[in-house]
């Protein structure tokens, strides 16, 4: 396309359904004679079969998914290690045995909600962002594991 080849494209106007006997589509306003789709708010949600059960349901799924291979880490908060006495190393076994964790899952995550105030040595196989800085920050330190 060229600046040459430009037209001037008309603005048509939107059909006024429901607007007398010369519009053409007067009376029903193109939705036919009663039934659901002719009720207001009426009509049925897409790939409805009218009770019959749909496509997408009788065919079988296909393709891959992760979620049988996620890692589902469990999850302790800094807020939670404020229970430790100064200078304890706060281990996974010593957190089961306290009860702050129930199933080592695939792991243990430490998050950073809350406020910690002692200083301790946090091993676990994760750690966020807030939860290393607030650790490190009261002088602790952190092992991945």
């Amino acid at each position: 396309m060229k600046l040459n080849e430009l037209t001037n494209l008309e603005k048509t106007n939107r059909k006024r359904i429901g607007r007398g006997p010369g519009s053409g589509t007067g009376k029903t306003a193109g939705k036919g004679h009663k039934g659901q789709n002719a009720r207001s708010g009426g009509g049925v949600r897409p790939g409805f079969e009218g009770g019959q059960l749909p496509l997408y349901r009788r065919l079988s799924k296909r393709g891959f998914n992760n979620y049988n291979f996620r890692t589902v880490y469990a999850v302790v908060n800094v807020s939670d290690l404020e229970r430790f006495d100064e200078g304890t190393v706060v281990t996974t076994e010593l957190l089961k045995e306290v009860g702050l964790v129930n199933k080592e899952l695939d792991g243990v995550k430490v998050l950073g909600n809350g406020e910690l105030s002692k200083k301790l040595t946090v091993k676990a196989n994760k750690f966020s962002e807030t939860a290393k800085q607030k650790i490190e920050n009261v002088g602790g330190t952190i092992e991945v594991i």
